[in-house]
């Protein structure tokens, strides 16, 4: 049910590190959300054109959704964890991300033909 897509203009590393820096993504939102990994997904699209306050050095952006565990106490915590992991992982500063929390009904989110609400 979490879903954190990122886009960011830096180059993906290569697969298999590619690989590695998804897996430790999606370890840091089950971690910091307190949600079962099996739920967890997470998408990554790399060089993609990007202008951030008025520069074009490396930049990204992020959307973190999820049923709960997203709100006013949390989402502090969670920018420190996610940013910490996208500057180390793929060299964006943490003052060049943005990331938006939503946090959203089980109602309107579907898995297997059924939604979670």
């Amino acid at each position: 049910m979490p879903l954190l897509a990122i886009k960011t203009s830096t180059p993906l590393p290569s697969p298999a590190e590619r690989d590695s820096v998804l897996l430790r993504l999606s370890r840091e939102v089950s971690r910091s959300l307190g949600k079962p990994e099996g739920y967890v997904m997470v998408s990554l699209e790399g060089g993609i054109a990007m202008c951030f306050a008025g520069k074009t050095e490396p930049a990204c952006y992020a959307e973190l959704k999820s049923i709960g565990g997203i709100d006013r106490a949390t989402t502090p915590g969670l920018s420190r964890a996610l940013c910490a992991v996208i500057e180390k992982e793929l060299g964006v500063h943490q003052d060049r991300v943005y990331i938006e929390f939503t946090n959203v009904s089980g109602s309107l989110w579907g898995h297997g033909g059924q939604t979670f609400g």
